[in-house]
């Protein structure tokens, strides 16, 4: 659109007396002449080239410092970032008025999605695509953050389930069956209770044993080694059990034995007797043969054959404890290694290093009726268990799952069978109401479609009653006039004249005019994505030199057409973005 109708509107010599303008607005920066000069604008001795205005122009007039309108993605947005640090932040309020509250860049359903982060409980949110899923993980965990550091006592250890690549890869690599779809098919409970383990337990060994990784160790607000001696000896054998279990593959191992050593507990429970038996057990039968050699032969009235019982029993005893520790506990160590392989199919870790992991616990911790040698999810529930009584004497009195992001492993690519076979075993009632435990799960559009495709048996198995559903993310005109107006703001130069989005407009649109337009973008990525359309369009139609700072209702009708009967394409999947 570098020419159209609305070209001569804004381009000809009779420009609109608001486009003319170059403040505009009492609010609207004055343009000095050294601010002219520095941004490359004219001055009395510096005429202006016949090119279009850029953006950059445009912004540094306004005194904005970049582009409110630019991020797509909240993962890789500055301005998300910022205002997702500074968000409830209050101004003072002049002649001593109480201080004005800045527009919040949250979803109104956020306090009831997040909950009360000392009760942590269960929520589940459905959304299209750019409608702010990602964005409310990422303000979860600023949540989640600020309590733990305004309650050190009474932290919440937030779970990131989001990452899902390299799960399903892992799972689909060990999976016997063809294609993608008929291994997800399979993905069970116990795959997402292991998978979520297998996050957090490292970053708790990492802590414990002061080993700094790049995926960060857990805030224990004091060093390891004081946090080891806060745990009783039940705690210890759990975070020891948990190590042997869920660290990282390639050096699991390795961490058991230096785990166990700061711990201060001894290697296998009693299997140190059988060590001690294994390396000095020869000495009993070397001292019947030296004593048979220097006092056999009935010179001191002890008979040959009692040398010889002695030298037997003490042989036997040598070779029984060489049998079991070198034969018998391997075999079944290896044995019990691949049951547990066979069972956590999420990790690449081998059944060597789950035996040598396993041999270094007590027996009664290395028995199938506590490891995770089969389906049953009993067993799971244990070991989440087990983490929460490790980390309650460190502060941390609740564990917050979040799931996100399920659209986009390399195995599901949006597929909504996938995702269903993916998620539908998460919605089990018992898992999503345990004490102590919240599951926050941001899920796409399409598995709202399957759910309302279930059975009435399915709904009472997930109690969807009991959880905190939100049906659909939905955006209103005038939330996403209030987002967007914040976005403006947090991108303002320290010191510059306040403005709100309106005032880039002309004078006849209206703030109304903008929350219509906005509400036939429905989500935040299309709202910004219309802003930023509008600015550019604007911009490529008028010069620098006419100075027109204000986009004339012109552009903006003409952007709101193009843009809305995109998202309308896009929703009926024709249009892929």
């Amino acid at each position: 659109m570098g020419s159209g109708p609305f070209a001569a509107f804004v381009c000809g010599d009779a420009l609109h007396p608001r486009a003319a303008e170059h403040t505009g607005t009492p609010n609207a920066p004055p343009l000095t002449s050294a601010g002219a000069a520095h941004s490359g604008l004219a001055t009395s001795d510096r005429p202006y080239e016949h090119t279009p205005m850029n953006l950059g122009q445009f912004f540094e007039h306004w005194n904005i410092t970049e582009n409110p309108f630019r991020g797509e993605e909240a993962r890789h947005d500055a301005v998300f970032a910022r205002l997702a640090r500074d968000g409830g932040s209050t101004e003072g309020g002049e002649n001593g008025e109480a201080p004005a509250r800045q527009p919040d860049a949250r979803h109104s359903d956020f306090e009831k999605i997040v909950g009360d982060l000392a009760r942590p409980s269960t929520s589940i949110v459905f959304g299209e695509k750019g409608s702010g899923k990602t964005a409310l993980r990422l303000q979860i965990g600023a949540r989640v953050r600020a309590h733990n550091e305004r309650e050190p006592s009474n932290r919440v250890l937030m779970v990131a389930h989001d990452d899902l690549n390299a799960v399903l890869d892992r799972f689909h690599e060990r999976s016997s069956q063809k294609t993608a779809l008929e291994s997800l098919s399979h993905f069970r409970l116990v795959d997402h209770i292991d998978a979520m383990l297998l996050w957090a337990v490292p970053r708790l060994v990492d802590a414990l044993i002061e080993d700094p990784t790049p995926e960060g160790a857990l805030e224990l607000g004091q060093s390891g080694r004081k946090a080891m001696r806060s745990l009783d000896g039940g705690a210890r054998r759990d975070v020891l059990l948990l190590q042997a279990l869920y660290d990282r593959p390639d050096s699991a191992d390795l961490r058991t034995r230096q785990l166990r050593k700061a711990l201060r507990m001894p290697r296998g429970g009693a299997r140190w007797a059988w060590d001690v038996v294994l390396f000095t057990g020869w000495v009993l039968p070397l001292a019947a043969l030296i004593g048979w050699w220097q006092l056999g032969g009935g010179t001191r009235g002890i008979p040959d054959f009692v040398w010889w019982v002695l030298l037997a029993a003490g042989a036997a005893v040598w070779a029984a404890a060489t049998v079991k520790r070198l034969v018998v506990d391997r075999l079944a160590m290896q044995r019990l290694g691949k049951k547990v392989r066979r069972q956590v199919r999420v990790t690449s870790r081998p059944e060597a290093s789950y035996a040598a992991s396993l041999a270094e616990l007590e027996p009664v911790l290395a028995s199938a009726a506590v490891l995770p040698t089969t389906d049953a999810d009993d067993t799971r529930y244990a070991m989440l268990d087990r983490l929460r009584r490790v980390l309650s004497p460190m502060g941390y009195r609740g564990l917050l799952i979040v799931i996100d992001r399920v659209d986009e492993p390399t195995l599901i690519s949006g597929n909504a069978e996938a995702m269903r076979a993916l998620i539908w075993p998460l919605l089990s009632n018992k898992f999503l109401q345990m004490d102590g435990v919240g599951v926050k799960m941001l899920l796409p559009i399409e598995l709202r479609h399957a759910l309302y495709r279930e059975s009435s048996a399915f709904f009472q198995e997930a109690r969807l009653d009991k959880q905190n559903l939100v049906d659909r993310l939905s955006w209103t005109g005038a939330m996403l006039y209030d987002l967007c107006d914040a976005r403006l703001k947090a991108c303002l130069a320290s010191g510059s004249d306040k403005i709100t989005l309106v005032d880039l407009f002309d004078e006849d649109v209206t703030e109304r005019d903008l929350v219509d337009a906005l509400d036939q973008m429905h989500q935040p990525r299309d709202a910004f994505k219309f802003l930023y359309q509008c600015l550019s369009e604007h911009c490529s139609n008028v010069t620098a030199q006419q100075q027109a700072w204000r986009v004339p209702r012109l552009v903006l009708e003409s952007v709101r057409k193009q843009q809305s009967e995109r998202v309308q394409q896009l929703y009926r999947g024709i249009s892929p973005a």
